[in-house]
Protein backbone atom coordinates (compact mmCIF):
# COMPACT_ATOMS: atom_id res chain seq x y z
CA UNK A 1 0.00 0.00 0.00
CA UNK A 2 1.40 3.41 -0.92
CA UNK A 3 1.92 6.28 1.48
CA UNK A 4 -0.99 8.21 -0.11
CA UNK A 5 -3.36 5.22 0.06
CA UNK A 6 -2.42 4.65 3.68
CA UNK A 7 -3.13 8.30 4.52
CA UNK A 8 -6.40 8.27 2.55
CA UNK A 9 -7.63 5.31 4.57
CA UNK A 10 -6.62 6.99 7.80
CA UNK A 11 -8.46 10.15 6.74
CA UNK A 12 -11.64 8.24 5.85
CA UNK A 13 -11.58 6.41 9.18
CA UNK A 14 -10.95 9.43 11.39
CA UNK A 15 -12.20 12.62 9.72
CA UNK A 16 -15.79 12.50 10.98
CA UNK A 17 -14.74 11.90 14.58
CA UNK A 18 -12.15 14.65 14.39
CA UNK A 19 -14.68 17.08 12.94
CA UNK A 20 -17.12 16.31 15.78
CA UNK A 21 -14.28 16.86 18.25
CA UNK A 22 -13.35 20.21 16.70
CA UNK A 23 -16.99 21.28 16.62
CA UNK A 24 -17.28 20.43 20.30
CA UNK A 25 -14.28 22.61 21.06
CA UNK A 26 -15.31 25.60 18.97
CA UNK A 27 -19.09 25.48 18.65
CA UNK A 28 -18.64 26.82 15.13
CA UNK A 29 -18.95 24.40 12.19
CA UNK A 30 -16.90 26.56 9.83
CA UNK A 31 -14.11 27.04 12.34
CA UNK A 32 -14.18 23.33 13.13
CA UNK A 33 -13.72 22.49 9.44
CA UNK A 34 -10.81 24.93 9.20
CA UNK A 35 -9.11 23.40 12.25
CA UNK A 36 -9.55 19.85 10.95
CA UNK A 37 -8.25 20.81 7.51
CA UNK A 38 -5.16 22.38 9.06
CA UNK A 39 -4.59 19.35 11.29
CA UNK A 40 -4.76 16.93 8.35
CA UNK A 41 -2.45 19.15 6.30
CA UNK A 42 0.08 18.97 9.10
CA UNK A 43 -0.45 15.23 9.45
CA UNK A 44 0.19 14.71 5.74
CA UNK A 45 3.49 16.59 5.99
CA UNK A 46 4.59 14.28 8.83
CA UNK A 47 2.83 11.10 7.67
CA UNK A 48 5.94 8.90 7.45
CA UNK A 49 6.73 9.48 11.11
CA UNK A 50 3.11 9.83 12.25
CA UNK A 51 1.98 6.58 10.64
CA UNK A 52 4.34 4.74 12.98
CA UNK A 53 2.65 6.13 16.10
CA UNK A 54 0.49 3.81 18.16
CA UNK A 55 -2.44 6.29 17.96
CA UNK A 56 -2.01 8.90 15.19
CA UNK A 57 -5.57 10.11 15.77
CA UNK A 58 -4.55 11.24 19.27
CA UNK A 59 -1.85 13.37 17.65
CA UNK A 60 -4.51 14.94 15.40
CA UNK A 61 -6.75 15.67 18.39
CA UNK A 62 -3.83 17.37 20.12
CA UNK A 63 -3.16 19.50 17.03
CA UNK A 64 -6.85 20.49 16.80
CA UNK A 65 -6.96 21.32 20.51
CA UNK A 66 -3.84 23.50 20.24
CA UNK A 67 -5.13 25.26 17.13
CA UNK A 68 -8.42 25.89 18.92
CA UNK A 69 -6.58 27.31 21.93
CA UNK A 70 -4.56 29.58 19.64
CA UNK A 71 -7.82 30.78 18.08
CA UNK A 72 -9.23 31.69 21.48
CA UNK A 73 -6.03 33.54 22.38
CA UNK A 74 -6.23 35.55 19.17
CA UNK A 75 -9.87 36.37 19.88
CA UNK A 76 -9.03 37.52 23.42
CA UNK A 77 -6.23 39.72 22.08
CA UNK A 78 -8.54 41.17 19.44
CA UNK A 79 -11.24 41.86 22.05
CA UNK A 80 -8.82 43.58 24.42
CA UNK A 81 -7.59 45.80 21.59
CA UNK A 82 -11.13 46.53 20.44
CA UNK A 83 -12.25 47.53 23.95
CA UNK A 84 -9.81 50.43 23.91
CA UNK A 85 -11.03 51.79 20.59
CA UNK A 86 -14.06 53.90 20.02
CA UNK A 87 -16.71 52.41 17.76
CA UNK A 88 -16.86 53.95 14.31
CA UNK A 89 -19.31 56.76 13.81
CA UNK A 90 -22.61 55.55 12.38
CA UNK A 91 -22.98 56.03 8.67
CA UNK A 92 -25.43 58.74 7.73
CA UNK A 93 -28.70 57.50 6.27
CA UNK A 94 -29.11 57.74 2.51
CA UNK A 95 -30.79 60.84 1.20
CA UNK A 96 -34.37 60.64 0.00
CA UNK A 97 -33.19 61.30 -3.55
CA UNK A 98 -30.81 58.34 -3.38
CA UNK A 99 -33.56 56.06 -2.07
CA UNK A 100 -35.85 57.16 -4.92
CA UNK A 101 -33.15 56.63 -7.54
CA UNK A 102 -32.26 53.17 -6.24
CA UNK A 103 -35.95 52.22 -6.22
CA UNK A 104 -36.30 53.58 -9.75
CA UNK A 105 -33.23 51.64 -10.93
CA UNK A 106 -34.86 48.46 -9.70
CA UNK A 107 -37.80 49.06 -12.02
CA UNK A 108 -35.60 49.10 -15.13
CA UNK A 109 -35.17 46.00 -17.22
CA UNK A 110 -31.82 44.27 -16.81
CA UNK A 111 -30.42 45.47 -20.16
CA UNK A 112 -31.40 49.12 -19.53
CA UNK A 113 -30.04 49.01 -15.96
CA UNK A 114 -26.81 47.41 -17.18
CA UNK A 115 -26.29 50.10 -19.82
CA UNK A 116 -27.15 52.96 -17.45
CA UNK A 117 -24.82 51.66 -14.73
CA UNK A 118 -21.95 51.12 -17.15
CA UNK A 119 -22.37 54.55 -18.69
CA UNK A 120 -23.15 56.76 -15.69
CA UNK A 121 -21.52 54.94 -12.80
CA UNK A 122 -18.49 53.39 -14.52
CA UNK A 123 -18.11 56.17 -17.11
CA UNK A 124 -17.97 53.78 -20.08
CA UNK A 125 -18.53 55.15 -23.56
CA UNK A 126 -21.28 53.88 -25.85
CA UNK A 127 -18.65 52.08 -27.94
CA UNK A 128 -17.19 50.38 -24.84
CA UNK A 129 -20.65 49.27 -23.70
CA UNK A 130 -21.41 47.95 -27.18
CA UNK A 131 -18.18 45.95 -27.19
CA UNK A 132 -18.84 44.53 -23.72
CA UNK A 133 -22.46 43.60 -24.34
CA UNK A 134 -22.12 42.52 -27.95
CA UNK A 135 -24.82 44.96 -29.04
CA UNK A 136 -24.52 47.66 -31.69
CA UNK A 137 -23.84 51.27 -30.73
CA UNK A 138 -27.34 52.22 -31.85
CA UNK A 139 -28.84 49.60 -29.58
CA UNK A 140 -26.80 50.86 -26.63
CA UNK A 141 -27.91 54.42 -27.34
CA UNK A 142 -31.50 53.17 -27.42
CA UNK A 143 -31.05 51.37 -24.07
CA UNK A 144 -29.58 54.50 -22.51
CA UNK A 145 -32.34 56.72 -23.88
CA UNK A 146 -35.10 54.37 -22.76
CA UNK A 147 -33.41 53.80 -19.41
CA UNK A 148 -33.17 57.55 -18.76
CA UNK A 149 -36.80 58.02 -19.79
CA UNK A 150 -37.95 55.24 -17.47
CA UNK A 151 -35.89 56.68 -14.62
CA UNK A 152 -37.31 60.15 -15.21
CA UNK A 153 -40.83 58.76 -15.14
CA UNK A 154 -40.14 56.74 -11.99
CA UNK A 155 -38.55 59.56 -9.99
CA UNK A 156 -40.65 62.37 -11.47
CA UNK A 157 -40.32 64.76 -8.51
CA UNK A 158 -36.54 65.07 -8.54
CA UNK A 159 -35.23 68.04 -10.45
CA UNK A 160 -32.57 67.20 -12.98
CA UNK A 161 -29.20 68.08 -11.51
CA UNK A 162 -26.54 69.38 -13.83
CA UNK A 163 -24.05 66.76 -14.95
CA UNK A 164 -20.80 66.82 -12.99
CA UNK A 165 -17.89 68.36 -14.82
CA UNK A 166 -16.27 65.81 -17.10
CA UNK A 167 -19.35 63.54 -17.23
CA UNK A 168 -20.46 62.48 -20.69
CA UNK A 169 -23.91 62.61 -22.16
CA UNK A 170 -25.36 59.48 -23.77
CA UNK A 171 -24.83 60.70 -27.34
Amino acid sequence: MSRADDFDGFYRDTSRRLLRYAYGLTGDPGEAQDLVQEAYARAWQRWRRLSGYQDPEAWLRLVVQRLSTDRWRRLQLWRSRAEGERPPAPAPPPSEDLVLIVAAMRTLSAKYRHAVVLHYLLDRSVAEIAAETGASSGTVKSWLSRGRAALAAAVGGIEAAPLPEGARSAG
